[in-house]
This record gives C-alpha cells, sequence and structure tokens, in this order.
C-alpha cells in the first residue's frame, strides 16, 4: 500500500502513535459510530486493541487502510480501507470525526482510494451504507456508484437490529 495524496489531504497507513486521536476523534463518538458496524470505542485502550490488529494486517498484500490526514495541520482526521472482498471485488468502508463532515474532506479521499484500486487492477468497487445515513449516501452517489439495490438485515453481529442497507457498484 502506497501513500496517496490529494489537493488537501494525505492517505496514509495508520501508526500506533494515532491511537489518542483516533479514539478522541471518532472512534469514540456515538453519532460518528450510529451507522458504522461497530460500537463506539469506551477506552483508549479499546482502540489500541483494534489498532493492534489493524497494523497487522498490513503485512497483507491486499491490505488498502489508510488513515486520512489533513495536509494544512496534519491533523488525523478518518479512515478509509478495504474492509472486505466479494467475489475479489474490494468492498470500501470509511468514518471520519464530526467536524470534518460536509467539507467534502471523504469524497476527496475516497476518490483517491478508487482511483488507487483500479490502478492495482481492480474492475469493480462495492460500497454499502444505510439507507438513513445521508451524508454517507450522498459521498457515494458524487463518487460516481451506481445503486444496485437495497436489503433490510442486521448492521453487523455487533448491531443485529435490522437496518436498510444500500448497495452501490462502480466498474472501471
Amino acid at each position: 500500500m502506497r501513500e496517496l495524496e490529494t489537493e488537501r489531504l494525505r492517505l496514509r497507513a495508520l501508526r500506533s502513535d494515532d491511537v489518542q486521536a483516533i479514539f478522541d476523534g471518532w472512534a469514540s463518538d456515538p453519532e460518528v459510530t450510529r451507522y458504522l458496524t461497530w460500537n463506539p470505542h469506551q477506552s483508549p485502550d479499546q482502540t489500541r486493541t483494534i489498532m493492534g490488529f489493524w497494523l497487522g494486517e498490513y503485512e497483507k498484500a491486499d491490505c488498502f487502510r489508510y488513515g486520512i490526514e489533513r495536509k494544512a495541520d496534519k491533523a488525523p482526521m478518518g479512515t478509509i480501507d478495504v474492509v472486505d472482498f466479494r467475489d475479489g471485488t474490494p468492498v470500501i468502508g470509511y468514518c471520519s470525526g464530526r467536524q470534518y463532515w460536509n467539507q467534502g474532506y471523504m469524497t476527496e479521499a475516497f476518490q483517491a482510494v478508487i482511483r488507487e484500486l483500479f490502478a492495482c487492477g481492480y474492475s469493480a468497487i462495492i460500497v454499502e451504507a444505510v439507507r438513513e445515513n445521508t451524508g454517507s449516501n450522498r459521498v457515494i452517489e458524487k463518487c460516481g456508484f451506481r445503486f444496485t439495490g437495497s436489503s433490510e438485515r442486521p448492521l453487523s453481529r455487533l448491531k443485529p437490529d435490522l437496518v436498510t442497507i444500500n448497495s452501490y457498484r462502480l466498474d472501471k
């Protein structure tokens, strides 16, 4: 995985010294995690444990996990990564701190990851969002994804309540 840059952002590998910024910036925020597959972190130790797993995954050739950082102040503001593969097609997940919402940052980061995945030889990308998550659905549409349908299912084993999930696909 190589570092990516956009006009305002640097997408880089996560580091162990990012734990506190991740915990404070978004991982502990119930509003940020509302539509994610995981619950808010209760302590920096929980973030540190998960970070250990994430850092270990960088050894895999197909690991695309980026910390999103503003160039202007080097502030960690979110993450974007390939969270799964479906029949060889990467599935993207992302989140950012609330203070960075509605400023075009995630669209900018997502477009950079799309370019990178296509440059690495992938011919399609999948992304999903809870129907009520209007901000995320808007980002996905701005990035050119085609709506492929919706289904009602649990968000994850950690969040077993049924929700409507919109599915999208972008072909090269």
